[in-house]
């Protein structure tokens, strides 16, 4: 018998990732399909698929592939589907980990090897011949290699995601993804690199010793303060790009969307007000780009309150931070920051923003609440009272996602065989990757491009080329003195 529509849950915001398949043995019936889809959705599911996988005189098996928003969800449709009348559940089985069985990546040739040939080029003895000419020409290992179109995703496990150091083993899966993200949107070889290690040192160290077998280095997920150093570190003893794109690529990104959100509320970068939630290593990026694009005034808050330089209990990182953000040592809470802001960008934690506070901003507010899986505010109720609103989420309008960012970047950085990454390479990446928007595009739902516009990584890559082959050159011009 059918629910009641006012006995129904509340439908919730379902995800792919939360994604079930259940095998069910049904009697032969022609209605089975409809209760089975009306089952899943009385438990506020979405069924995506309904498939008949075999049929004999007594009995047909069904596989029903539905989404949930969550773990508990997922367990409540399949609670549903028992209850259907006829029905037998067989087997239940997530999508999201049938896609990891046997890992996402893999390494293929991209010669033949087929015959005597082939094997005497591509490895002995003919392989020995490039080898000794690299020994005397080592400029042209990125030509030669792998090198010139690779990358080290490199991670100790220490802050994955918005799980915290969960470790090397856990984080692989994370590195994976971003290995394959690489190749999807830039054609780049990355590989997923997990130290057993949280001391910076070693980390340096097994960085440095790897590193002439890539054409750059992608940090992730490693905790702040460390991150910091070991940036800093590598960038000083390597000669291929570092980059740490939770830093970096948020900030990309994050600048490209402010740009565009400006541009529907017409108001200039020099002038606005910005509150940062979250003074770790996306917020301190974030800070130090805003900054370089003309940003004048910005508050950094953190579970101190507002980071002020007067507060010795702030470690150095947060220390330096409040020097460059406020130098007139304002302090107070969050909702102190936020009266009179233009602009709030969290990179946090879940539920520090109560929506009712954006009302007390400057008119037509911009709201980034950015804390995966879960923003900084309830969504819908901020929408009552930000005239932007963007989160890190994929289901909700004006998705801010680093992969908008990083593909691109280390595209041009290859090409150009950069040696560095500089603060010109990432606003030249956010201006391009801003106007990936039209005019005729942009409005307060549409501030950032999809991910999937072919158009975003050609743009960021040929914009951060552009401003590093002038490096290059100097570079170039100076060891020729």
């Amino acid at each position: 018998m059918a629910m009641p529509d006012s006995a129904r849950p509340r439908p919730l915001p379902t995800s792919a990732s939360y994604s079930i398949t259940v095998r069910l043995y049904a009697v032969p019936d022609s209605s089975v399909v409809g209760r089975l889809a009306n089952a899943v959705s009385e438990a506020g599911g979405l069924v995506t698929a309904v498939d008949v996988s075999e049929s004999r005189h007594d009995r047909i098996t069904i596989d029903v592939t539905c989404s949930a928003a969550n773990g508990e969800h997922a367990d409540q449709i399949v609670a549903s589907l028992r209850l259907a009348d006829g029905v037998e559940v067989h087997r239940v089985s997530d999508r999201t980990f049938l896609l990891h069985l046997g890992g996402k990546i893999s390494v293929e040739s991209k010669v033949p090897l087929r015959t005597r040939d082939d094997l005497s080029m591509a490895y002995t003895p003919g392989v020995g011949r490039v080898s000794l000419a690299l020994a005397a020409h080592p400029e042209d290992v990125a030509k030669l290699t792998i090198k010139g179109n690779s990358v080290a995703v490199v991670t100790d496990g220490s802050a994955v995601l918005g799980l915290g150091n969960i470790g090397p083993g856990a984080a692989l899966p994370v590195m994976e993804g971003k290995a394959a993200l690489f190749k999807r949107f830039a054609n780049i070889d990355a590989w997923p690199i997990c130290l057993d290690t949280q001391d910076v040192d070693k980390i340096v160290e097994v960085v440095r010793l790897i590193a002439p077998g890539f054409g750059g280095i992608n940090l992730e997920d490693i905790s702040a303060p460390r991150c910091f150093e070991i940036e800093r570190r590598l960038r000083e003893q390597l000669d291929i790009p570092v980059f740490h794109d939770d830093q970096h690529g948020t900030a990309i990104v994050v600048l490209a969307a402010l740009t565009n959100a400006l541009r529907c509320v017409h108001k200039g970068i020099g002038s606005i007000r910005i509150v940062v939630s979250g003074g770790g290593a996306a917020g301190t990026a974030i800070v130090d780009l805003l900054l370089a694009a003309g940003v004048r005034h910005v508050l950094v808050w953190d579970r101190e309150g507002i980071l002020s330089p007067t507060d010795p209990s702030l470690n150095p990182s947060k220390q330096s931070l409040a020097l460059r953000t406020n130098p007139e040592g304002v302090t107070g809470d969050l909702h102190d920051a936020l009266q009179g802001a233009d602009v709030f960008i969290g990179v946090s934690a879940p539920g520090v923003l109560p929506a009712e506070w954006i009302a007390d901003m400057a008119d037509d507010p911009v709201v980034f609440a950015l804390a995966n899986p879960d923003p900084e505010t309830d969504v819908d109720k901020a929408r009552l009272y930000a005239t932007i609103l963007a989160t890190g989420r994929s289901d909700y309008p004006n998705q801010i996602n680093n992969v908008l960012a990083f593909p691109g970047v280390f595209r041009g950085l290859l090409d150009a065989q950069a040696g560095q990454v500089t603060t010109e390479m990432l606003l030249r990446a956010a201006s391009a990757l801003a106007h990936c928007v039209s005019d005729e595009q942009l409005n307060a739902a549409y501030i950032v491009p999809s991910v999937f516009d072919p158009s975003v990584p050609t743009a960021v890559a040929a914009a951060v080329r552009d401003a590093a082959r002038p490096v290059e050159r100097i570079r170039g011009d100076r060891g020729m003195e």
